[in-house]
């Protein structure tokens, strides 16, 4: 599998030679400032203690304090961390939010633990890295399997830590401990911004445009839910046991819901037809196709909304939609990427479209730091202005280089980073 650290360095390494980056900004940017790899030490629900290994990177603070969320995953690696870290500087940047770039997580299967057992592993990662994280200093936030009561207990201990109120340390936290308004959507509705945007831009209907989307947790449920009302025809959407769900006259996301609640890892739902749950490829109007299958469908916007890594030189070529809408973080290789290209294939790329999820734990983070709360329709409006703002924006950097979408947003985003280290390394 592709190192995620070299492949976010060959997108610096792109952008910075479109741009003519100045050298020594390029140079400070090739690694983040400080990373820091903990043991967490834990008394498992049986009296024995059990250690997990944790990372926080705070890759850079140029614009504000480092932003980025804790995923709880067995796959988590320090290069996996080093890179989300970079991405999401490349992130705040691109949507033009005072914000650095931050990335944690600890190696670990959540499913495996009692809510004990995940609540004292929880608070033993931030008694390790308290000192470096603060709401003036670097501001943490849920990620892959972590949750708003995950994020409630880490600023509990953070704040008896430090002896005071500190709401605005972690964000992602229950409505009612200070969490904003909308941020249970926000990653999905500021990727379907850039679907409206680009649907403009391509003379697409709704109506008349399909999508596939892979991968059907918060994220990738929500966009197909907020999508569907809006009058897409969602044709396919799969899960992270394996299960698929296609139909080619189309889904409705709350009724595949309804049946992933049964637990059946092989469903599939027809709309319109007597066919309603299998599990086996049978034959007949619904047909069982694989998580691989989905990435290679004949649609007009494909959606990949699952783990990094899942479009690579191997599949790209297979690649039929005609654009895609990254809701997932580094879903697509550089390999892949320039394979894309070659076919004409537009990429709205993660660092802008799953930005919503970001922008709105920036708002969190502001309504803490102000004493405020906002209505979900004032959180909209401000995410709906920024989103298409930035899109708008990447798109006439790609139209004035000459160059595909992710490079844009690179371009921007390290355009807005070099301006304030450049002061610093003066």
């Amino acid at each position: 599998m592709s190192n995620p650290f070299e492949n976010a360095m060959s997108q610096l390494n792109k952008a910075a030679k479109i741009m003519n980056l100045d050298k020594d900004v390029h140079e400070v940017l090739k690694q983040p400032e400080r990373v820091l790899t903990v043991s967490i030490p834990v008394k498992m629900d049986n009296g024995e203690i059990k250690i997990f290994t944790g990372y926080r990177s705070q890759y850079n603070n140029t614009l504000g304090p480092y932003k980025g969320g804790i995923r709880y995953h067995w796959n988590v690696t320090l290069d996996e961390v080093k890179a989300l870290s970079f991405w999401m500087m490349v992130k705040c940047a691109t949507v033009n939010i005072p914000m650095g770039g931050g990335k944690g997580g600890i190696i670990v299967n959540p499913k495996e633990l009692s809510i004990g057992e995940l609540e004292r592993m929880s608070r033993t990662y931030i008694q390790k890295i308290w000192r470096d994280i603060g709401s003036d200093k670097d501001v943490p936030a849920p990620d892959v399997y972590t949750t708003p009561q995950i994020m409630a207990w880490m600023r509990d201990e953070y704040e008896k830590l430090v002896g005071h109120a500190d709401p605005g340390v972690i964000t992602g936290k229950p409505i009612e401990q200070g969490g904003s308004e909308g941020r249970g959507f926000s990653t999905a509705q500021g990727g379907v911004y850039c679907v409206r945007e680009l649907a403009k831009k391509m003379n697409m209907k709704p109506e008349e445009t399909t999508v596939a989307i892979q991968g059907f947790g918060n994220a990738g449920s929500f966009m197909a839910k907020l999508l569907y009302n809006m009058g897409y025809k969602i044709v396919a959407v799969s899960d992270s046991q394996g299960g698929v769900f296609y139909d080619e006259h189309g889904l409705d996301p709350d009724k595949v819901e309804e049946i992933k609640k049964t637990g059946s890892p092989l469903a599939c739902y027809c709309l319109g037809n007597a066919c309603s749950l299998s599990e086996v490829p049978h034959e007949g109007p619904c047909k069982h196709i694989t998580n691989e299958d989905l990435l290679e469908l004949d649609v007009d916007i494909l959606v990949p909304a699952a783990l990094e890594n899942q479009i690579t030189a191997e599949n790209a070529g297979n690649i039929k939609a005609r654009a895609i809408v990254e809701l997932a973080n580094g879903p697509t290789t550089p390999e892949a990427d320039e394979i894309l290209k070659e076919k004409g294939i537009i990429i709205v790329p993660d660092v802008l479209a799953n930005a919503g999820g970001v922008t709105v734990s920036y708002f969190e983070w502001d309504q803490n730091v102000k004493g405020e709360h906002w209505t979900e329709v004032d959180v909209l409006q401000k995410l709906e202005k920024i989103m298409v703002d930035a899109f708008n924006e990447v798109w006439d950097t790609k139209e004035k280089y000459g160059i595909d979408m992710r490079t844009a947003a690179f371009v921007k985003a390290i355009e807005r980073v070099a301006q304030g280290l450049k002061k610093t390394l003066s």
